[in-house]
Order: structure tokens, then sequence, then C-alpha cells
């Protein structure tokens, strides 16, 4: 056996020893936690139904199991799609060897999730888990109750997952998977504590937060560790691309569980007189020591991996890792761990919103009853900050960037922050003509100062190129998606169009009006698909980035009045309708002020109606500067290209004054020559 064999071998086997301690690190940081939370010895009161000792420890066991798999599934796509150099898209083969392997992962995520399943229904049930397995209570646990249907998702994403990474050979394929990862990541978290907090909205998003950029982190860290061990090459790449995400992971990760803890908890001192809070507390403890092992980690050993000596580097990584499987084994005990009671008030309203029907509509309650959604808000905080780290980058360089764009960019953020956290947000959760009018700021007016900012643009001129020739940075992959087949198809003018129109339609005549009106995550993404497809629709009319499909400004004019009255129409039918949209959601709410919910109904219809007048006033005017700038444009590049010819032929440049002035001096030369 030859060297690189022998140190490969080796490496493999420093590489399960570093596993097997990772996964104990977990396993008894969820014992400790439970065992001092009281999960472990709850008390059973005799006559009523007890799970058995199998179950309560079982549920945890797998639960910690599921999500360890589902962390390490994200680590190997996130290595193989983003820390791995690619060549010219195509995945290297340490790359395609973590494809591989996120395969057989998601193959143990969705066993763990069906086993996760079996101990729920015991735990809900209150039954041994032999006598569960023999009935038809687990197909209906898995359709109908929402902790039974985000298990049977984690479970089919991850045989998905399991399928497609087999045949990945592009950082596309893998960078989409991970994707698909994070996403089968949430649907657990999502429909435990946080769904019955008293801000869910705020428990929910955070939570989702939380959760993403923590198995971004842990997986990350645990894929580079062994790839460290087992000898591989591009450490030194691999390195310093997780350093610069984990920094951003550890600030998201200490806001979100900051939110999330404020969503959960009503007083300080609950946290030193609960074992929740006592949990809570041993969590941020680990947390803090994580930042500071990274901190060290990133000052001390990444400086010492071009000279070659990775052992630092894996010294300090496998603490870190320890460090990080423990802190998961307390994050699943602490799920397991009952909150502390929050005495709401009996408020069927206060359910369903998180908080009190607000009083009678008022100018001043829009402007002053502020609610703090926590997704909108990091959304703009993100492209606020994204699109100001451009321009300074830009001007840094010596380059300009246009001050109207920016002023446009930060207008629609402007827009956006007043629709989704003020007054209006609050309003639009209980009356239909508030949320008409939200629907329409988001689709139809803050878009079109999205899109003459030109964030792409700005972009493309501030990202620097990737430093491997043929790998892919952000620039790269910015171009990829800007030339996908997906963008290519869905930002076509007829696809756009009929995206922007006919989901309008399909939203409010069918039944996901009043699905997406029940669920914080329904109302975000329903709130999202107005934005984008917005952002779209005017992408294509009057957009400044590339677009794969160029229209001429004439076909953007008839365009734009062909769509509009589509909105018109829709708010005909709304203002013609006998019965209330989404009744069962806004009866619940026991709104005692203000019209009637019919009435209400048909004042939405009429500002849908209406409110188009102004973006198309607004849209007319940027389409004609832009017709007057591109006509400009022509005219001096036709300009510069006749100076050009006259300069080589000594004409005038112009094919037909040079022809009309051979004609003139034809004449003049025959009348000399009579």
């Amino acid at each position: 056996m030859n060297k690189p064999e022998q140190a490969g071998q080796a490496g493999t086997g420093r590489t399960a020893r570093l596993a097997l301690a990772g996964a104990a690190a977990a396993v008894v940081a969820l014992v400790i936690a439970m065992i001092a939370g009281g999960a472990a010895t709850p008390r059973i009161i005799p006559g009523l139904p007890d799970q058995g000792a199998l179950t309560r420890w079982g549920l945890p066991l797998a639960k910690l199991a599921m999500e360890v798999a589902g962390v390490l599934t994200v680590g190997v796509l996130l290595a193989a799609a983003v820390f791995l150099p690619s060549d010219k898209g195509l995945l290297g083969k340490p790359a395609l060897a973590y494809a591989k392997a996120a395969s057989w992962l998601a193959l143990v995520w969705a066993g763990a999730a069906a086993v996760t399943m079996v101990f729920s229904l015991s735990d809900a049930l209150g039954l041994p888990v032999a006598e569960v397995l023999g009935g038809n209570e687990l197909t209906s646990y898995a359709s109908q109750v929402s902790q039974g249907i985000a298990l049977t998702l984690v479970v089919l994403f991850a045989v998905a997952i399991a399928l497609f990474a087999r045949g990945a050979i592009t950082a596309g394929a893998a960078g989409g998977l991970l994707v698909l990862a994070l996403i089968t990541l949430l649907p657990p978290a999502l429909t435990g504590h946080s769904s019955s907090s008293p801000n869910h909205d705020l428990a929910t998003t955070g939570v989702a937060v939380h959760l993403t950029v923590l198995a971004l982190w842990v997986g990350g860290l645990a894929v580079l560790c062994a790839h460290a061990l087992r000898g591989q090459p591009h450490l030194e790449v691999a390195a310093t691309r997780f350093s610069s995400m984990a920094l951003w992971c550890f600030i998201a990760v200490g806001l979100s569980g900051l939110f999330s803890v404020i969503a959960r908890l009503t007083s300080i001192s609950v946290l030193f007189t609960s074992a929740y809070g006592l949990l809570l507390l041993a969590k941020t403890a680990a947390f803090a020591a994580l930042g500071v092992v990274g901190w060290w980690h990133r000052k001390r050993t990444l400086p010492q991996l071009p000279s070659g000596g990775p052992a630092a580097f894996v010294r300090f990584a496998s603490w870190e890792i320890l460090l990080m499987f423990a802190t998961v084994g307390l994050a699943v005990a602490l799920a397991r761990t009952a909150p502390p009671p929050v005495v709401l008030p009996p408020d069927r309203a206060f359910e369903l919103l998180g908080y009190p029907v607000p009083p009678e509509i008022s100018p001043a309650n829009l402007v002053s009853l502020w609610w703090f959604d926590l997704f909108f808000g990091i959304l703009v905080a993100l492209l606020g900050g994204f699109y100001l780290a451009g321009v300074v980058r830009l001007t840094r360089r010596g380059d300009s960037w246009s001050r109207g764009r920016t002023a446009a960019w930060f207008t629609g953020l402007l827009i956006l922050l007043v629709a989704t956290q003020s007054g209006v947000s609050r309003y639009a959760k209980v009356l239909f003509s508030v949320h008409m009018a939200e629907h329409m700021t988001l689709s139809m007016l803050v878009p079109i100062f999205l899109v003459l900012g030109a964030p792409v643009t700005l972009a493309l001129r501030a990202l620097k190129p990737a430093v491997r020739r043929g790998d892919r940075g952000p620039r790269e992959w910015l171009t990829t998606i800007l030339h996908s087949r997906f963008v290519r198809f869905v930002a076509h003018p007829a696809i756009a169009t009929a995206i922007f129109i006919v989901s309008t339609y399909a939203l409010y005549f069918t039944p996901l009006f009043t699905a997406a009106m029940e669920e914080h995550l329904g109302h975000i993404a329903m709130t999202m698909h107005f934005l984008i497809s917005g952002c779209l629709f005017f992408w294509v009319i009057i957009g400044v980035d590339p677009a794969p499909h160029k229209l001429p400004h004439f076909a953007k004019l008839i365009l734009l009045f062909v769509t509009m009255p589509f909105h018109a129409f829709f708010g005909i039918a709304l203002m013609s309708m006998g019965t209330v949209l989404a009744s069962d959601w806004y009866d619940q709410l026991g709104r005692t002020w203000g019209v009637s919910s019919i009435a209400d109904q048909r004042t939405g219809g009429a500002i849908a109606w209406g409110f188009g007048e102004i973006p198309t006033l607004i849209v007319l005017l940027a389409l004609a500067f832009q017709w007057w700038r591109d006509d400009d444009r022509k005219a001096r590049r036709a300009d510069r290209r006749a100076d050009a010819i006259a300069a080589r032929t000594g004409g005038t440049g112009d094919a037909e004054l040079d022809a009309y002035n051979d004609y003139l001096a034809r004449l003049n030369k025959r009348e000399r020559a009579e």
C-alpha cells in the first residue's frame, strides 16, 4: 500500500472517530439537559395515558438523529456547491464525492424522520409504540395533524434529495439541492413551540432564520473539518470561504435567537426561575463559547494554512465541532421542555393575530400602530445594506453610480418598510380593504422603484470575479442565474405578464387566500409573491438591468396598456360579489367597529380598480425618459460613426447626404460645360 492510500485510510479513521465523538457530545448534552429540565422524569398521574420510557427517550434521540443528518446533508452540499472550486460549473472530484455523500446522508435523514413520526404519534396519544403501529392512526397523523404533515414533508424531500444527489455533477445542481435541504429543515421546527408562542409571527420567523443559518454554520464546519482530516485538496480555499460565511452566521444566529426568546418569554426573571429559561442560558453560553473559539480559529489557524500546516486547524476545528454538536443536543432537549406558561387573554383574535384587534381605523392609528415583522425587517435591512455596500465599493474604486438609481432603490425600500411594519400591516389582517391597498402597493408601486434602482447591474459592477479561473464566486453565480433556463422562461414578456395577472385571480377566487391568511408562513409567501411578480413584470417593461428578452419601447407601451385593465376588471369583480372572501378568517376575528365585511370587501375592490392610475403614470414617465435616452444614444452613436467615415473618406459620413452632394456637383459641372 502506497503512502497516499495509507494517508487516506488514516484520515478516514480520524474522521470516523471525530464523528463518534461529536455524536457522543450531542447525546450527553441531550441527556443532561433532559434530566435537568424535567423532560426525562415527568409527573405520571395514575389512570392517565403514559407513552412509556421508550418513547420518552426514543423521541428526542430520533429528533437528534434527524437534525444531525439534516445538518450534515446541508454541510456536504454546501462544500460541493460553494466551498470547493469548480471548473466552468462542473464539480471537481472531491465535490462529486460530497454530492454522493449527500445522497446517503439524506436517506438517513428520511429514515430518522420516519422514526420520529412514530414516536411523535406515541407521545401525542399517550400510548406505547407497539400500540400505535397496528392501526390507522399513523396514516391519519401523517396526513391530517400539522406535526405529522411536517415530518411527512421531511421524508419526501429528503428522499428526493437522495435521488437527485446521485446524478448531480454541476455546481448549479448541488446549489439547488442545498436550497431544498435548507427548506426541508424548517417544517418540524415551525410546528413546535414557535407556533404556539404569544407573538407567533416573530417566533416563527426567528426559528426559521435561526435554524437555517445554524445548519450552514455547523454543517459547513463539520464537513470542512472532515475535509482537513482526510487530507483533501483546496483546504485553504474552502476554509477562507467558510470563514467569511461563519461571521455572518454567528451574527444571524445570535439575533434570531434573541428574537425567538423575546417572542416566547414575558420577563427576564423567567430565565432564572424555570427549567426552560436555564436551558436557554446554557445554550446561550455555548453559543458565546462558539463565538470565542471561532474568533480564535480565524485569527490563529487560518494564516497557517498557506504554509501547509493543517494540524492546528484540525485541532481547533475538532473542539469547535464537539461544542457545536453539544449545542445541537441542548437545542433538542430545549424543544422537549415546556416553556413557561403564558397567561393569554381569552381572545380568539389574539390567538390568530398575535395581538388584539386594533381600534377603529383612522389615519392616526395607521401611522402610530407599528408592528414589527421580523422577516420583512431583515429583508429591507439586507437589500439596503448590500446595495449601499455596492455603491461604496464603486465609489472607492473611482467609478460613478447614478444618484437617481440609488434614490429609486431606497424609495422602494422605504415604501416596503411602511407597508409591512406600520399600522397598515396590522389592519391588513383585519380589513380586506387595507389588505388590498397593501397588495397593490407591494405589487404595483414598490417594484417600480426597485427595478429602476438596477440592483443586478450594480452587483455585476461591484462584485469581484472569482480568483480561480473557471470557478464560481458570487458574481459568477449571479451571471449563471441570469442565463439559466428558468430565468429565461419566467422573464419572457408573455410569461411575466401571465404571472402578474393570472396569479391575482387564482389567489383570491380559490381557497388559497383563506389558507394564506390563516398561517404566518402562508401570509409571508403571499406577500413575497406580490413583490416578486411585480418586480418580474416591471423588469420587462422598464427594467434597467440586463434581461434575457428585449422588447422595443413601443411594444413595452402596448404591453403596459393591455395589462393594466385586468386589475380594473379584478376590482369590478370584487365589487360585484355577494359573498365575503375568507369569511371564516374574518368572522373569527370578531371585529365590532366599522362597516360590514361585504361592504369593506367592496371598498377593497374599488381600491384595486382605481389604484393602477398612479403606477401607470410613473411607468409612462420612466418609459418615455428611457425611450428618449435610447434615441439620443443612437443619434450620438450614428454621429460618431459618420464622423469616423468622414475622416477616412473626406466626405460627411452620411451616405444619403454624400450622394445628394455628388448629384448637385454633377449638375453644376454639366451647367458649366453647357
